[in-house]
């Protein structure tokens, strides 16, 4: 079988340091935050008092009051990145080709806010007051089902619920539906919209969250000696891939190329990475494979790290093992844009990777931020504190989530 080569003509994102793809960019080369005092619900007893919310944002503008009431937050947003991802790859969805078009997004959680004021109105009201959209307006799939119906996308539908790899691996799974010639264009990428009492809850009662109530902007610290912890982020991120060809015959302007994708699983614990990275090892390496390029060839990585203890060293060790001197000695740009995103969860993958197409359009890596002092476990050049431009041909993103589940994506810049 011939395999066919898959290009990223849109994209779309929408998250704490802004609602469009252009602002989230300008945002992230200014440095800015998106994490502030949650405004979303009651903080009262709540140990953890913030997260990087999306900020002015009105779901109106992308669907009508009605429908509106029907849908989770999740899917809001997953809208509002779809809208802006279609218009700016300028596909017309036709007749002809509406088969042949397909929709692939993730989230890992869903609509937690649903669940939550849904369980509200059955322990206060009983059965009769849960609402009959419920079920549709919170599970996973349901970002892709209203996305699909909103532009006519009537080959494969699906969606990815692997935690914080979801939309990593949506976007892995849609390339590969293109490649194997089962469409010809894709929505792909994820959503997530986690800032809730549960939600926030939840991972405070995990200790999985920074507790630095007190400054928000400079929680969030990858790589860090300092690092206690993530911030939970909200928003969407969605590309439009097609096959070269295709995109070529409607005179698509293409924004990049998909060349790797891999996977793998640790094997090890449901929270905890596995021992030296092994498991970010293998994903990473398996989607360089694919990609048919060799380590040395990679300019930039957008890694995943979430500012944990344990996952940015790891991720770090295993970043170090992949790409060996060029990785030990700076020449290897790593990042984490979630130092000013936060982490959103599910949608953390589509996210990046729109990031990470905006990074090689721009030639410049973003930073991470809040960096004061380096962990001495981690020792990569990870374009501290403010952006840096460089060459960027090739890119990687990762991704990894609970449940040992890793997603890393190959992107190559696009030239004639």
């Amino acid at each position: 079988m011939i395999e066919r080569r898959v290009v990223v003509t849109g994209l779309g994102l929408i998250c704490g340091v802004g609602n469009t793809a252009p602002e989230v960019w300008d945002g992230l080369m200014a440095g800015k935050s998106g994490m502030a005092e949650i405004t979303s619900f009651d903080l009262t007893g709540h140990p953890v008092r913030f997260a990087a919310e999306v900020k002015n944002f009105d779901p109106l503008k992308f669907v009508d009051k009605k429908e509106s009431r029907k849908m989770g937050r999740f899917i809001h947003l997953a809208l509002a990145a779809a809208d802006e991802a279609m218009k700016s790859s300028g596909l017309e969805v036709t007749p002809a080709i509406a088969d042949r078009f397909g929709v692939h997004i993730g989230s890992g959680i869903g609509g937690f806010d649903v669940i939550e004021r849904e369980h509200s109105a059955l322990i206060n009201g009983g059965p009769r007051k849960i609402s009959p959209f419920f079920i549709p307006a919170s599970i996973v799939n349901l970002a892709a089902g209203h996305v699909s119906i909103r532009y006519n996308a009537k080959g494969p539908n699906e969606a990815t619920a692997t935690a914080c790899t979801s939309s990593a691996h949506s976007i892995g799974d849609a390339f590969r539906i293109i490649q194997r010639g089962d469409a010809d264009a894709m929505i792909a990428g994820g959503t997530e919209a986690a800032i809730t009492p549960m939600g926030v809850g939840g991972f405070a009662a995990m200790k999985a969250l920074s507790t630095r109530n007190e400054d928000p902007t400079h929680a969030c610290r990858p790589f860090d000696k300092d690092r206690d912890g993530f911030v939970v982020g909200e928003g969407a991120g969605i590309l439009i891939l097609e096959e070269l060809e295709f995109a070529k015959a409607r005179g698509a302007k293409i924004l990049g190329e998909v060349i790797g994708y891999g996977m793998s699983a640790d094997a090890f614990h449901m929270t905890g990475m596995a021992p030296e990275g092994e498991g970010c090892f293998r994903a990473m390496s398996a989607a360089l494979k694919v990609a048919g390029v060799s380590p040395d060839k990679i300019d930039y990585v957008n890694a995943h790290a979430t500012s944990t203890p344990l996952g940015d060293a790891l991720e770090s060790q295993a970043i170090e093992n992949v790409f060996g001197e060029r990785a030990k000695n700076g020449t290897l740009l790593v990042s984490s844009t979630k130092s000013m995103t936060g982490h959103l969860l599910g949608g953390a993958g589509g996210l990046e990777a729109g990031i990470t197409i905006m990074s090689m359009l721009n030639q410049t890596a973003p930073p991470t931020m809040n960096i004061v002092e380096l962990d001495p476990l981690c020792r990569l050049n990870y374009v501290p504190n403010k952006p840096q431009a460089a060459k960027i041909d090739y890119a990687l993103s990762n991704s990894f989530g609970f449940g040992g589940t890793n997603g890393s994506l190959v992107f190559k810049r696009w030239t004639e």
